[in-house]
């Protein structure tokens, strides 16, 4: 298993296909991403790789595959609009011990889905708490999250029904500068939705290499149950964190840098333009890449817990700060 100072010495590299032939080479331990002149445009070890992201269309070799299992990093494939299509891990798979603690979790589930809604409700209130002027709308909004009391809750049924209430109330009070009408995933009707999408997409794919370090079934959750080809564990994870990208967005707001000349319309539906898609994933990267200790830590607490059977008291926590 990887250590904190093991993982702190790893990297995340993000490299976006400008042009055609853009092809990756592996030489004497690096990733190199050559053009199609053999220019090299990327070089990185492999030794102090944590994981490759790779937006656009690109040639692999069943070398570089071979060396990304040799050397312990995931890559993930992300097509223009910055939606997943491939991934090629190596996470400690063989923990057969683990996922069988995970298939007979039993009633634990329930307490589990508790203590992760409990986290997201409260990093939701504490966004807002922690803007700089609170409206009448914002009060409420606060009000309402902290009133929310998800231990009485006696099925997921009922307990996703709290959060769908709390993060329709957070969203509407935290975007309300953003022209917010509501969340609709996947829907891209507004620019806040597109930046959300975009957002959670780089999160989950972080909180995935965590947890794939360890060896959990990515696809058997506790609060998203199974659903095919779903990893309902990701999903669950994700829950506490996903403020991360909600104060991004709204920070990236304040300071103008969020220009709506970098999406179009089309069908219905807005999209991001090609040459701006850099800029909003390093947004949401440095954030991510700000709270890695934190999320890495969470997964390891969470592995331990876990396994060893402790009390809820002892969840691993993650609270984001007012500002």
């Amino acid at each position: 298993m990887m250590s904190w100072p093991d993982f702190s010495y790893k990297q995340i590299v993000v490299h976006q296909i400008r042009n055609r032939g853009e092809k990756i080479r592996f030489r004497a331990d690096n990733i190199v991403i050559l053009d199609a002149d053999e220019k090299v445009l990327l070089q990185h070890t492999c030794h102090r790789l944590f994981a490759l992201f790779i937006i656009g269309e690109i040639s692999m070799t069943s070398v570089l595959l071979r060396n990304s299992i040799k050397y312990g990093f995931p890559i993930i494939l992300m097509n223009g609009n910055l939606r997943v299509v491939a991934r090629f891990n190596c996470g400690a798979e063989g923990n057969t011990l683990l996922r069988r603690r995970q298939y007979e979790t039993g009633e634990r589930a329930l307490e589990i889905a508790k203590e992760l809604i409990r986290q997201k409700i409260s990093n939701q209130a504490s966004l807002i708490k922690g803007l700089r002027r609170l409206s009448v709308d914002n009060i409420e909004a606060v009000s309402y999250l902290m009133k929310i009391d998800v231990e009485y809750t006696c099925d997921i049924r009922e307990l996703m029904g709290l959060e769908g209430n709390a993060s329709r109330v957070f969203f509407s009070s935290y975007f309300s500068p953003l022209e917010w009408v509501r969340r609709e995933p996947r829907c891209k009707r507004d620019i806040c939705n597109v930046l959300l999408d975009i957002g959670y997409t780089f999160l989950f794919q972080f909180v995935e290499a965590m947890l794939s370090l360890y060896g959990f079934d990515l696809y058997c959750g506790v609060l998203h149950t199974f659903f095919y080809q779903r990893k309902s564990l990701v999903c669950d994870i994700v829950e506490p964190f996903r403020c991360i990208i909600d104060q991004r967005i709204r920070k990236a707001h304040n300071l103008g840098q969020i220009d709506k000349g970098d999406f179009f319309l089309h069908n219905g539906m807005y999209m991001l333009e090609w040459k701006s898609q850099s800029k909003y994933s390093r947004l949401f990267l440095k954030d991510i890449l700000e709270r890695k200790e934190e999320i890495f830590k969470f997964c390891q607490q969470y592995y331990r817990w876990f396994m060893k059977d402790l009390p809820i008291s002892q969840f691993p926590k993650f609270r984001i700060k007012e500002k």
